[in-house]
């Protein structure tokens, strides 16, 4: 979507007349120092925004580095976890993300961003810290990874003041390549997490222990801590680099509430205007469904491979790191390309096409066939002490650790097995429609706000997205668990739909804030 300035027809502006007027040397030199202080602003605000972009790219790292192992960390630590409460797990770092982001949306609004940056990642620290110590309490140990993962999660509230702010100092013609920067440094974190949990498994399940912390350093502490450094890491860039900045949608800078040097900055008229709060609930509601979609596939990738492919818990946790790495790095290279096709097609056909190809990856993943999945019991039966000895994977307390599909799970019996085809095609699918349906979303969104502040929408925003990851994690893993694969996948494939006919009916209103407002032109 191109966009320029609307100019009326036989006007001209104060500076057209000024350059009407012969230059003399007394003009250069007074512009001289203009045009180096605005020099010097446009690299502070880059940096800035290069600051956000690393802020993201570690909350991303910070998520997924355990998505994988959380699952068999809890049936380690504590045997009452099933695969229902994994739902809440997941869900309750999003839960806590929920509850933060128009929190800190609000007081990014108000007070230097620097504040609620620092806060926030200093939480995510200490949560992380938290969920490396869940196996000291001597009972209720899956309880403790829940509120670790609260705790996380709110900490991660700060996206909302991650977006807001790139938002807020990029003009209009910048927004869609820097929320696609953002969105690919989202990714590289989603291929650096599951890919360095992956690497750090082979640490293995025992590890070994630092007595002078009390600590067992293993597979599944270590990416955490690691979590935890990165976010020290980032309050120190967080606490040097960044510095307040605010532009209109044209590029001209504008004051900001929260910015502490207000003299060098210029009050413009564009903030004036309405905003179409239809097209903003409209972009809420897109946000939930891509993001509860996503939060579905995140969540049932370990327990699914595990019951269809009769993975071993390592097995799982290093083939589905491998796999989301691998989406992650093709979600960056869909980023790329996404900045190139939104000048020539825009923002609104890019994101139904995401959608459309999401729907496709989720079809695929329905069972079909008559092969069915291996069922624990029947493996189990089939091995003699001998080959108990040998060829089963073993646990740590020596006891073999059954594969397969659950016998608790009835659906296993009846529903065709899943191909791993069929797995990785779907993965390859989604992982094109996600980033794509991400980036155009909540970059719409932006422009749909304009240049006012927009720290507590965009609070709203990720509370809706952080609604969906809550919502999802628990809805797959209770239809999962009760009615398998068919209906999980068949009621995604429904919510997909629903969110392509609200798109169509909604797609003259998503426009930009200032194309509405009739100040550009589309």
């Amino acid at each position: 979507m191109d966009l320029m300035p609307y100019k009326s027809g036989g006007t001209f502006s104060m500076s057209h007349r000024r350059e009407s007027q012969p230059r003399t040397l007394w003009d250069d030199r007074m512009e001289q120092p203009k045009r180096q202080r605005t020099e010097e602003d446009g690299r502070s605000r880059w940096r800035s925004i290069r600051v956000m972009y690393f802020t993201m790219f570690l909350s991303s790292v910070g998520f997924t580095i355990v998505i994988t192992s959380i699952w068999p960390y809890l049936q380690k630590i504590d045997d009452s976890a099933d695969a229902s409460f994994l739902g809440w797990v997941v869900a309750a770092y999003s839960l806590g993300q929920m509850v933060a982001s128009p929190l800190f949306g609000l007081w990014s609004n108000h007070r230097p961003r620097r504040e609620s940056l620092v806060c926030s990642i200093c939480i995510n620290v200490l949560a992380n810290i938290y969920y490396s110590y869940v196996y000291l309490p001597p009972s209720h140990k899956k309880y403790h990874i829940l509120l670790a993962r609260v705790f996380v999660g709110f900490g991660a509230g700060n996206v909302a003041v991650v977006r807001a702010y790139v938002a807020g100092a990029t003009s209009l013609t910048e927004r869609t390549s820097a929320m696609a920067n953002m969105s690919a440094c989202q990714a590289l974190g989603f291929i650096l997490g599951p890919a360095l949990q992956a690497a750090l498994s082979a640490i293995g399940e025992k590890g070994f222990y630092i007595e002078l912390l009390h600590l067992k350093f293993n597979m599944y502490t270590a990416p955490a801590l690691l979590a935890a450094f990165f976010g020290v890491v980032n309050i120190v860039l967080v606490l040097v680099v960044l510095r307040e900045h605010r532009v209109a949608d044209d590029g001209r800078q504008i004051r900001a509430i929260n910015c502490v040097s207000e003299d060098q900055v210029h009050v413009a008229p564009e903030i004036e205007g309405s905003i179409d709060h239809i097209a903003v609930l409209t972009s809420n509601i897109l946000f939930f469904i891509i993001l509860f979609i996503f939060a579905v596939f995140e969540t049932i990738s370990t327990p699914l491979s595990m019951d269809m492919f009769a993975w071993t818990r390592k097995d799982a946790v290093l083939y589905n790191g491998i796999i989301l790495a691998a989406v992650g790095f093709q979600s960056v290279i869909v980023f790329l390309v996404v900045k190139v096709l939104s000048v020539r097609v825009g923002d609104r056909p890019l994101l139904l096409g995401g959608l459309v190809i999401i729907f496709i990856g989720f079809f695929i993943l329905l069972p079909w066939g008559t092969q069915y999945p291996k069922i624990q019991w029947i493996d189990l039966q089939n091995y003699s002490m001998p080959d108990i000895l040998l060829a089963p994977p073993l646990t740590t307390n020596g006891t073999v650790e059954p594969t397969g599909c659950p016998p608790e799970q009835t659906w296993c019996q009846y529903t065709p097995a899943i191909h791993l085809a069929q797995y990785i095609t779907s993965d390859i699918l989604i992982g094109v429609g996600y980033p794509a349906t991400n980036v155009m979303s909540y970059t719409l969104y932006s422009k749909i706000l304009g240049p006012k502040p927009q720290g507590v929408y965009m609070g709203w925003l990720t509370a809706s997205g952080s609604g969906a990851r809550t919502l999802g994690p628990v809805f797959v893993s209770q239809v999962y668990t009760i009615l398998g694969p068919r209906w999980a996948f068949s009621l995604i494939c429904g919510i997909v739909l629903a969110a392509i006919l609200l798109l169509m009916a909604m797609y003259k209103r998503l426009i930009a804030f200032s194309v509405r407002n009739g100040r550009m032109e589309e």
